[in-house]
């Protein structure tokens, strides 16, 4: 194989037996790197883990991975275990980080970790567990680590090899192998640069609000046109996504053999994933006829991935999207557009950081077919100003900062096996590594305040592990909601209805959309438990100054949940609930993950015969990810 410079030197780094840390552009062919890790190591015979931060990435992986060694791969996520001791095994970030907090002396036969997508260290809500795993890495793995283009590749270098004490070499590559050319939709005309967008509006100030719209359909016939399909069209909503596919409908951009050829596939792939009679993939079918598509987070999981394989097919030729589809996965286009170039980040929305943007621009432009790729900007100057614009095409990619804040199940965990010296632990964190001294400051004393809440509700005394203690130390991310009530003996008394409720209504976060329908009296004196419950504790971490506070129970799947414990089918699930099926499944399959959580618990035998009939009343049909994987 003829690799890349880039490639070349990486590989070159990892034969000479160091870990290595590369910086590129999406679609540079940083997989490549790793491939050649894992088949290093399959020709030594020994193992490599390969951690991914999401489990549609670890999903993706296990697929691709697999056409090329099918009896060497395994994956582990939240509610799928496939091959685990195989030789190379994926997992999410999540899977790793418990592993070697909990059990790291089983990891002494992997010589190598690829962390995929390191740049996540910088997440709000996931990059914590990024730190985590990097922190507390054994010391006999090796690491490659792969990011998208990031500014200070170097102060992560010098931070992991300060705490490893490891050879750490660096690769950055900044060109991509097909460039990229930028257009712009604004009041209605397509322009090439952003003069003629200044010149447009931004020195036009009355066109401002009164300008000619920007019509989607208008975009896309000018991509048509101009032969720059297929397109990927990136949206912020899920509504919005489905919304523009249907308007142009009218499009059709398949011949009839195309046509022929996508209905075949279509149906085939229907029948394999038993979605035949499923009214969603009917209404998607009109689009598919025409070369349509969208694909979000609210779809059934098994339509999205029927939509990803027509797409890898090319007889898709415009698809609406959300921003997950530009994560890791392998589906680049001819060209992208941007509808807005806001999103919402947590909290409120924002103008586009310049890494997302490259992040999602970087499917445009497929390797060996293209020479180059286009990327289309929406652009209302109602809503981005012009300096803000310019950044976020031409501006510097933002830095990674580090996100560290342990859980309550890593400090437990950490003080099993540090005790009081476990205030340690934090110089060797990347916050610690880029903080100023009177936030290191704060920082330890957040971790302090962790373990006096820990410690005042019972989790710690004598500086040991309470049996509570070591419920908790199990159970991330919903320590003390849980933890609490195993104290109390109410989740043993649970039915298994009830626990299954209590589940669902633990991992679900409701979207401001969603209305919270009418529940049954059991759920709501269950509701009414936990909310008391949750309450108190919430107002010890606020004496304490915790934030995030533990998480709240929501009970808007509850009857949902109740008709599929009974064997109602899934389609008519929706009549309970304004979330989305993708959603339901979703947090059904989370629900499903917590209970796998409580099995590893110290509670009774008893419970834990419970959780596991639970676990199956649940994990059934379309809520099963393995059986879907294994499809």
């Amino acid at each position: 194989m003829i690799y890349d410079a880039f490639q070349k030197k990486a590989i070159d780094y990892i034969k000479a037996g160091h870990s290595v840390i590369v910086s590129a552009p999406t679609g540079a062919g940083k997989t490549v790197i790793a491939e050649y890790v894992i088949n290093d190591c399959l020709q030594k015979g020994t193992k490599v883990i390969y951690t991914a931060p999401i489990k549609a990435l670890s999903n993706q992986k296990f697929r691709d991975f697999h056409q090329g060694f099918p009896d060497k791969i395994g994956i582990l996520t939240g509610d799928v275990s496939i091959n685990p001791d195989a030789p190379v095994l994926i997992m999410t970030t999540e899977i790793f980080r418990n592993k070697v907090l909990e059990e790291s002396s089983n990891l002494g036969n992997y010589s190598w970790i690829i962390f995929d997508e390191v740049h996540y260290l910088d997440d709000y809500e996931r990059g914590t567990v990024w730190e985590e795993s990097l922190i507390f890495l054994p010391h006999h793995m090796k690491m490659l680590a792969l990011s998208a283009t990031i500014p200070n590749i170097d102060e992560m270098s010098s931070w992991l090899q300060s705490i490893h004490k490891i050879p750490l070499k660096i690769v950055k590559e900044n060109s991509r192998p097909v460039p990229l050319h930028f257009f712009y939709q604004i009041h209605g005309e397509i322009v090439d640069n952003l003069r003629k967008v200044s010149s447009r509006a931004y020195r036009q100030q009355h066109l401002r609000y009164h300008g000619k719209p920007n019509r989607p359909d208008s975009l896309i016939k000018h991509l048509s046109e101009t032969d720059k399909l297929p397109c990927i069209y990136f949206v912020f909503g899920r509504k919005r996504a489905e919304y523009l596919a249907e308007e142009i409908i009218r499009f059709d951009f398949l011949n009839q053999e195309e046509k022929a050829e996508i209905i075949a596939l279509f149906n085939g792939l229907c029948e394999k994933f038993d979605l035949v009679n499923d009214k969603s993939a009917q209404l998607m079918l009109p689009l598919i006829k025409n070369g349509i598509a969208y694909h979000h987070a609210g779809m059934l999981p098994t339509l999205k991935e029927v939509v990803e394989r027509l797409f890898t097919s090319r007889l898709i030729k415009v698809i609406f999207t959300t921003e997950t589809f530009a994560l890791g996965i392998n589906m680049p286009a001819r060209s992208v557009i941007f509808d807005e170039l806001r999103k919402f980040y947590g909290k409120s929305f924002a103008t586009l950081k310049t890494r997302d943007f490259f992040q999602m621009a970087g499917r445009a432009g497929r390797r060996g077919i293209d020479t180059e790729g286009f990327v289309y900007s929406r652009v209302n100057p109602r809503w981005i100003s012009f300096p803000e614009l310019h950044r976020v095409i031409y501006g510097t990619p933002e830095p990674v900062k580090s996100r560290f804040n342990a859980s309550y199940a890593t400090i437990l965990n950490l003080y099993e096996r540090y005790r009081e010296k476990l205030y340690d632990i934090y110089p060797l964190s990347f916050h610690y590594h880029q903080a100023k001294a009177r936030f290191r400051k704060k920082a330890v004393e957040l971790m302090r305040n962790k373990v006096k809440i820990l410690k005042e509700l019972g989790y710690i005394r004598k500086n040991e592990l309470t049996q509570k203690g070591y419920f908790a130390a199990k159970i991330y991310g919903y320590e003390l909601s849980l933890s609490e009530l195993y104290e109390q003996g109410v989740l043993e008394k649970l039915s298994e209805l009830e626990l299954g409720i209590l589940c669902v209504a633990l991992v679900f976060e409701p979207r401001k959309i969603i209305a919270l329908p009418k529940i049954t009296s059991g759920a709501r004196s269950l509701q009414h438990i936990t909310n008391n419950i949750v309450s108190r504790v919430n107002k010890i971490e606020e004496g304490f100054g915790i934030k995030p506070l533990s998480k709240a129970y929501h009970y808007h799947l509850a009857l949902c949940l109740e008709a599929w414990i009974k064997k109602e089918e899934f389609d008519r699930l929706l009549r309970y609930t304004d979330a989305d099926e993708g959603e339901i499944i979703r947090n059904f399959r989370m629900a499903v993950q917590i209970l796998r959580e409580l099995l590893d618990t110290p509670a009774s035998a008893e419970f834990k015969n419970k959780a596991r009939n639970v676990m199956h009343l649940i994990n059934r049909d379309i809520i099963d990810a393995e059986k879907q994987l294994r499809g």
